[in-house]
């Protein structure tokens, strides 16, 4: 028995791989895609060791360089040094962790608010789909932008801080999130294991988190995707407009922001942050 268990699992793994080899094959075949995976990893991988490798690891937030203010690009500092004498190479690079941390938790906080919702509405139907869907439909007739601009500026009536810029995108953004996965929840729960694990005495709760979310994961991680990089961008327009981080955080709008008022004399204050969300996003 225990052979036969062993033999399963090395079948199991055996069928894994392969999975894996043929999806690696796939990935290379599309040069597009496989260059830009390369350059999502290479961000992660800045994301993590950039504090450590960086030049100036305490210019990325409260040192003050007087004597070194404004310094253009040199080999002692690659994109040169911003008003208070600070190197714009480490800012960057650490700004990088910021900005990929502030499109993963805003995208996880969507999703949470987002599926869930979609679930419910798919599933139930009724009165509930109705009454689900209409706030849906009245948070999809603005646009995202404008609506997390709002809720963003409404709480940074108490204070601006990172906190307003995820709950406002947050807010902005989950009704996409529920439109489709109640599309998805409409179509699945005609089929044949869903109805089966109905006849057997499931609860609704255990077959819409274990029998229907698992089968909406790929356009639900598809959507994600594709919403990430929209995510930085509009949380760097907040930081430029002064909704998002204060200084001296090292957040890529924020520097762009402060960057823009000396650009005509000093054009590297603005241009590698911008650079930096260019070609992240």
């Amino acid at each position: 028995m225990k052979k036969l268990l062993s033999l399963l699992k090395s079948e199991k793994m055996r069928a894994r791989f392969r999975e894996i080899r043929y999806s690696l094959y796939v990935l290379k075949r599309n040069r597009l895609t496989y260059v830009s995976s390369l350059f999502v990893l290479f961000l992660i991988f800045i994301a993590i060791i950039g504090p450590f490798i960086v030049p100036y690891p305490e210019d990325a937030y409260g040192a003050v360089h007087p004597e070194r203010a404004f310094k253009p690009p040199s080999f002692e500092h690659i994109f040169g040094t911003d008003d208070a004498g600070r190197d714009i190479l480490s800012r960057v690079v650490i700004g990088t962790r910021i900005s990929l941390s502030i499109g993963v938790i805003a995208i996880v906080l969507t999703i949470l608010i987002g599926v869930p919702l979609g679930l419910i509405a798919g599933y139930m139907g009724g009165l509930i789909d109705e009454a689900i869907m209409r706030v849906t439909d009245m948070f999809l007739s603005l646009p995202p932008l404008l609506l997390a601009l709002v809720f963003a500026a409404v709480m940074g009536l108490r204070g601006q801080s990172f906190n307003n810029v995820l709950v406002a995108i947050a807010i902005a953004w989950w009704p996409w999130y529920t439109r489709l996965v109640r599309g998805q929840v409409v179509s699945l729960k005609e089929r044949p294991f869903v109805e089966a694990a109905h006849a057997t005495g499931v609860g609704p709760l255990k077959i819409m988190f274990r029998h229907i979310l698992p089968n909406c994961l790929t356009p639900i991680l598809v959507q994600a995707s594709l919403d990430f990089g929209s995510v930085i961008l509009t949380a760097a327009g907040f930081s430029f407009l002064g909704l998002g981080a204060q200084p001296p955080t090292p957040e890529w709008g924020l520097m762009l922001s402060i960057g823009r008022y000396y650009f005509l004399n000093y054009w590297w204050l603005a241009t590698f942050p911008g650079l930096a969300i260019f070609v992240t996003v």
